[in-house]
């Protein structure tokens, strides 16, 4: 859990810590130490641009992969409330009907 006093990074800056990672031969450790910022964040930036190019472990899902999968899922969220609300429906209607 992040506290509300987490810095925020633009992309730019995010590309050229990747970029830096993966030209100079250093450790991720290494280069987070000298940007001043943490290993953690820059691990994750790199792990996911890794698999963005096609790079990562097997079945590790993309970035478009993951926006795709979280839209499908809200997707499904919302046809099961419709499926709900309509079979709350029916059955008031059937009752109505049977009087």
């Amino acid at each position: 859990m992040g506290s509300k006093y987490t810095k925020r990074y633009t992309e730019e800056f995010k590309r050229d810590a990747i970029a830096l990672v993966g030209s100079s031969g250093k450790t991720v450790t290494a280069v987070a130490r000298e940007l001043g910022i943490s290993s953690e964040s820059l691990r994750g930036w790199y792990r996911k641009a890794k698999a963005d190019r096609g790079e990562g472990a097997p079945g590790e899902l993309t970035s478009a992969e993951r926006e795709e999968l979280k839209r499908l899922r809200k997707e499904v969220r919302e046809q099961q409330q419709t499926i709900e609300i309509l079979k709350k429906a029916t059955a008031f209607f059937v009752k109505e009907n049977d009087r």
